[in-house]
């Protein structure tokens, strides 16, 4: 699998890059955000949110577990870190299927029910204002679209 990486030396800079990436999203994307607490992880969702033309305050549905936000394409933003210790079925696989982006923060701990293709993306503190984002594409759709927003330079494969 190939990955690609950027480092981002502001809040700014990150959402920036996510508002960037949102321009080019589809209908039943997916994209997946890891990284520690205060990572950068809602950050880049509000960038995301910003890219697809949302105008509300994006904040962690940390409680909720999922927020819809109306944009050029809908954004369902999941987090799921309170699940880590049940399992419920909540439909995820609709808003999957649906009709607009889907990002899922603490991804790892609903593994079995994401779909066989999307972006993981992972956020690092790299320095006190900087981080490291690294992009791991799964599936050409995916592939093609990091090719396309950062270009052809991978770190690894």
């Amino acid at each position: 699998m190939r990955r690609y990486e950027i480092i981002s030396h502001s809040s700014k800079e990150t959402m920036d890059f996510a508002a960037k990436l949102a321009e080019k999203l589809q209908q039943k994307d997916v994209i997946t955000l890891e990284g520690d607490l205060g990572a950068g992880k809602t950050t880049f969702t509000k960038g995301l949110a910003k890219g697809l033309g949302i105008e509300r305050n994006v904040n962690s549905p940390t409680f909720t577990i999922i927020k819809e936000y109306k944009g050029r394409l809908p954004l369902y933003h999941m987090d799921v870190y309170r699940l880590e210790d049940t399992f419920e079925d909540l439909g995820f696989d609709e808003y999957f299927d649906g009709d607009g982006v889907t990002v899922v923060e603490w991804a790892h701990l609903i593994q079995e029910q994401l779909p066989p293709e999307l972006l993981n993306i992972h956020i690092y503190h790299h320095s006190e204002s900087e981080r490291k984002i690294v992009l791991e594409p799964i599936g050409k759709r995916y592939e093609e679209l990091c090719k396309e927003i950062i270009g052809n330079e991978s770190i690894s494969n």
